[in-house]
């Protein structure tokens, strides 16, 4: 296993140079990746009732989306629930922050990336790990996690909004019925958009997709969502 942990922090930069035919560097990206999964697992194989929450990392304190993600988490901990997020800044510091203050008892993890500007972790995990590949990052949340919640957010929250609609669309994360999206007046153009476009006109999904999301506006109304959907999931 050391063998294995050793080659995941071997930066892409030090590994052989990237040739017209790839053959000659694969080997070694698959190493890579084998350990990051590896480490991965191991990671969040004992986190206790996680709940996965994602959104901007562009929001400051002042947000009140910022504002709600920080009260969600506080609310979820206090619950017994641990807290999940990609652990940088915006939303995720946000919930992060929210749990590591809270009297609760839940854990605030974070799963980091590592992008060109460096890691960008906040300050409020008591337990993280990172990733180099996106891929193997957003399988440890969908993979942790008994539910998820996302805030309003760019291109990679509505990357893992799709991605976590997608594999319950499919069946392929048991016991979960359901994401929560939280703002309706962020979330409902899209969800317009996907009923009455992607659904009704083309027909590109089934209608009973559409009751995967449950779009909510405060923290307390999610809490509810996410508690009635660990109590399905374990009753199943």
């Amino acid at each position: 296993m050391k063998n294995i942990r050793d080659l995941s922090q071997i930066p892409d930069s030090e590994l052989p140079p990237a040739k017209e035919d790839f053959r000659n560097t694969f080997q070694w990206r698959i190493f890579r990746i084998m350990a990051e999964f590896v480490e991965g697992f191991q990671f969040v194989a004992d986190l206790k009732r996680p709940v996965a929450i994602f959104g901007s990392s562009c929001f400051d304190e002042d947000n009140p989306n910022y504002k709600k993600a920080r009260e969600l988490a506080d609310l979820l901990v206090k619950d017994d629930f641990s807290v999940v997020t990609g652990g940088g800044p915006g939303i995720m510091e946000a919930a992060n922050r929210g749990a590591m203050e809270s009297e609760g008892g839940g854990e605030s993890v974070g799963i980091n990336i590592e992008i060109e500007e460096g890691e960008r972790a906040n300050k409020y995990m008591e337990r993280s790990i990172s990733f180099y590949y996106f891929f193997t990052r957003k399988v440890m949340l969908s993979f942790s996690s008994s539910g998820y919640v996302f805030f309003p957010g760019g291109f990679g929250t509505l990357d893992e909004f799709f991605e976590m609609m997608t594999l319950i669309q499919t069946k392929k994360i048991p016991g979960i019925s359901t994401v929560i999206v939280i703002g309706k007046d962020y979330w409902e153009p899209l969800l317009k958009w996907i009923r009455e476009d992607v659904c009704y006109k083309y027909k590109a999904i089934r209608e009973e997709d559409l009751n995967i999301v449950n779009v909510v506006d405060t923290p307390q109304e999610a809490l509810e969502i996410i508690k009635r959907n660990f109590e399905y999931k374990n009753n199943n």
